[in-house]
């Protein structure tokens, strides 16, 4: 595996989650996302319903630390039952 990276951590990153639409399904992103980023400023996040309502997608901006960091969240994220893609 190649060790360079084209991000220079810490760094802004921004993550697309999508998943099943409902109102429990922001608060429970957030609350993944805070395990991994504590300090997560909510006026990064931008939250979108599909036209039928059925899914939702969530844009955080997170301050990467490094590139296991960064994995870990995604890793955490994509494993959730309602989360249907990580982006």
């Amino acid at each position: 595996m190649n060790d360079q990276s084209l991000l220079q951590f810490p760094c802004d990153f921004p993550i697309k989650i999508i998943g099943d639409g409902g109102p429990e399904f922001g608060p429970m992103v957030l609350d993944l996302v805070r395990r991994h980023h504590p300090d997560l400023d909510e006026t990064r996040i931008s939250i979108r319903a599909s036209r039928t309502r059925r899914y939702q997608s969530m844009t955080v901006m997170v301050t990467a630390r490094d590139r296991d960091h960064l994995d870990a969240l995604y890793q955490e994220l994509s494993g959730h039952p309602q989360i249907r893609m990580v982006l």
